[in-house]
């Protein structure tokens, strides 16, 4: 395998913890349209898959509500302008970021969350570390479809087998399965161990602190 030269980050409950600020909008939307609120664990479970499909989870008659595509559209306004009230990094983070940046790896985001609401965060958190920041945009496939990191992937020019995908879920697994990039996953965001075991994922990171190692390990294959 070719040295590996750059991390492709998922966003939520990898970089950043944005379970409280998703859910609160998700809750805002909901009760705008007389629909009863989701506790944060519920929401837990339906993220990952985009906000769409959190919503299509959180609405109780899903799409088949008439006032579906007036909810989502509550959700993502309320979202853009709320997304960094109780939003942070995991602790950890920001060293780890720092450190690869040191190291001369390039850094990519990749994330289903809508482009504009990975613009705010990207500009709030991650402009002086990372290259490349891909979120939800018209046209584009999201995850697990391997369009995303395949954008990335250009924008930083680079080929598929210096990259390592690092996530949280099991659509992280499976993106990296179709993108063909190792995949490296992490114990603290929205999903356990047993449970990504259970959907394919073989390499795992406790801490952000292990990252480094697994990248090295990774080049020597």
């Amino acid at each position: 395998m070719a040295k590996i030269t750059t991390v492709v980050f998922d966003l939520d409950g990898t970089l950043l913890n944005t379970l409280d600020d998703l859910a609160d909008s998700t809750n805002y939307a909901l009760v705008q349209f007389g629909f009863p609120p989701r506790s944060v664990e519920e929401v837990r479970s339906f993220v990952g898959n985009g906000v769409r499909k959190l919503m299509e989870r959180a609405v109780p008659t899903g799409t088949d509500s008439g006032r579906f595509e007036a909810v989502f559209d509550c959700f993502k306004r309320y979202y853009v302008e709320h997304c960094m009230v109780k939003t942070g990094l995991y602790p950890g983070i920001a060293d780890l970021l720092h450190e690869l940046k040191m190291a001369g790896y390039k850094i990519a985001i990749v994330s289903n969350k809508l482009q504009g609401g990975v613009d705010e965060l990207y500009r709030h958190y991650f402009q002086d570390t990372v290259q490349v920041a891909v979120g939800e945009r018209a046209g584009i496939r999201r995850k697990p479809a391997p369009d995303m990191v395949e954008i990335a992937l250009q924008e930083l020019g680079v080929e598929k087998d210096e990259a390592v995908y690092v996530g949280d879920s099991d659509v992280d697994v499976a993106t990296a399965a179709h993108a063909g990039l190792p995949c490296i996953s992490v114990l603290w965001g929205f999903r356990d161990r047993d449970f990504l075991e259970r959907n394919g994922a073989v390499r795992f990171a406790d801490s952000p602190a292990d990252i480094p190692g697994l990248l090295e390990s990774i080049s020597r294959l």
